[in-house]
């Protein structure tokens, strides 16, 4: 039976229908189209157009510019999770002779190698790739403007890299392995490397009149990986909801969470917003969005994903500026899950209960800090202060007994339990801090050792 709620209500479709209405007429884009997906489905699609009977549909192919960029990242974290390449291993490990082989692999993922914006003159966007026919030509003879890994600088270049990276690992081409390896298992077969019909074309708005003008559509050559492919609404809020849950057929849902995870700090001024690797990260609206903007001449693009509200939107427009579609992108994201706000699952029991974990359960101490520690699924524990101030964690059980931090301060460390002799337990450790069940309790387990006349008043 079809659940009711899988349907957007009539006022969040009419809100999601003017907002688009007021960015095609606000921003003079020749045509408009939108998605959302919302719990893994896609739940409502709309369009505006300037030429009557004509709007395009969620199977109309756009170019998505920088979009592709998460796409070349989800190939490059499948060949670390196969072994293949380590992210901090230097470029010049797997593709030798580039000049810049010096910076790690994770660097170029998260534009933090110091390699310029762009390539030289000129123009790459609108120009063949055939005047780019090596890297050596896509870099210049200045390829770094910054000390390597000390900020985040984008870079085209730098994605241009990861392509031929790709390429010389799995000795077959970036294209080719794209459609191998990510667009036939998402079953995305209306995204290409070249325009399939039917697809918009490319147009530039003139700022002080309303004319237009046809934009180049190039082959970007080596810069591919880049910018280069095309894409519809449908099949980029399938890709959105794989970049939310993950796909065992193509990138695990833990190697997923860590592209949307930043990866440097954001250019001061930017505190809103960060990267991860091949995913940009924003905060708006009190939420999260995760996912990446796109643009070539003749085209603009927007993906956004709040994993916490489970809804993705895809907005994307054929004209070279004025629709905002990134913006319109997380409105839309914002619509929904203010209007519907995501209904959670029912609560149920553990299927089974472990006393060894569950003894674990309830207040502990680090010094005089009060801390609570909760059973999660999957053997997994949750350690958060019960006040306002402290340093809280969830924490994935490993096969050793211990738990590695997941989040905030303790991400990465690790947590275990230490016991007597008896095989009572003394005290948690987590990265050399000890949490005790009594506020400083006497023993051996404090470093420093506890005053033993105790606590005392005035």
């Amino acid at each position: 039976m079809t659940s009711p709620f899988e349907e957007l209500l009539p006022g969040t479709q009419r809100a999601l229908l003017h907002r688009i209405a007021v960015a095609q007429s606000e921003g003079r884009a020749p045509s408009f189209v939108a998605a959302v997906a919302r719990a893994g489905d896609l739940v409502w699609t709309g369009s505006r157009s300037s030429v009557d009977g004509h709007a395009p549909d969620v199977d109309t192919q756009y170019r998505i510019g920088s979009i592709t960029k998460t796409f070349t990242a989800v190939l490059v974290l499948r060949l670390r999770d196969e072994g293949l390449l380590d992210l901090n291993d230097p470029l010049e490990k797997h593709l030798p002779g580039t000049g810049v082989g010096e910076v790690t692999v994770a660097q170029l993922l998260g534009h933090s190698a110091g390699l310029g914006a762009e390539s030289p003159a000129p123009w790459w966007e609108r120009t063949p790739g055939s005047l780019r026919p090596e890297l050596s030509d896509v870099l210049g003879q200045q390829p770094r403007m910054h000390p390597v890994g000390r900020r985040h600088h984008y870079s085209n270049p730098g994605f241009t890299l990861l392509g031929s990276l790709i390429e010389a690992v799995r000795g077959a081409s970036w294209e080719e392995v794209l459609r191998r390896e990510i667009l036939e298992p998402l079953a995305m077969d209306r995204t290409s490397a070249q325009p399939v019909a039917p697809h918009a074309g490319g147009w530039a708005v003139h700022p002080w009149a309303d004319v237009m003008l046809s934009e180049p559509s190039e082959d970007l050559g080596l810069m591919a990986p880049s910018g280069q492919l095309w894409s519809t609404a449908a099949d980029l809020c399938r890709f959105a909801v794989f970049l939310a849950e993950g796909d065992d057929r193509v990138l695990s849902a833990a190697s997923v969470r860590e592209m949307r995870t930043p990866s440097v700090p954001p250019e001061a001024g930017e505190w809103d917003s960060a990267y991860g690797l091949g995913m940009q990260v924003q905060r708006k609206d009190g939420r999260t969005l995760v996912g990446h903007t796109g643009s070539l001449p003749g085209f603009v693009a927007g993906l956004w994903v709040s994993v916490d509200d489970g809804v993705a939107a895809v907005a994307l427009a054929n004209a070279t500026s004025g629709p905002l579609t990134a913006v319109v992108a997380a409105d839309l994201v914002r619509i929904v899950a203010e209007a519907e706000p995501r209904i959670p699952e029912p609560w149920r029991p553990l299927p089974e209960v472990d006393q060894s974990l569950l003894e674990l359960t309830g207040p502990w101490y680090w010094g005089t800090y009060s801390f609570g520690l909760r059973l999660g699924a999957d053997r997994g524990v949750e350690l958060q202060p019960l006040r306002s101030t402290g340093r809280g964690s969830r924490f994935v059980a490993e096969a050793d007994g211990t738990w590695t931090g997941l989040d905030g301060y303790y991400a990465g460390e690790t947590l275990r339990v230490v016991r007597r002799d008896d095989g009572s337990v003394s005290h948690l450790d987590l990265g050399s801090f000890v949490f005790t069940r009594e506020p400083y309790e006497p023993g051996e387990a404090v470093p420093g050792g506890v005053d033993k006349e105790g606590w005392r008043g005035l």
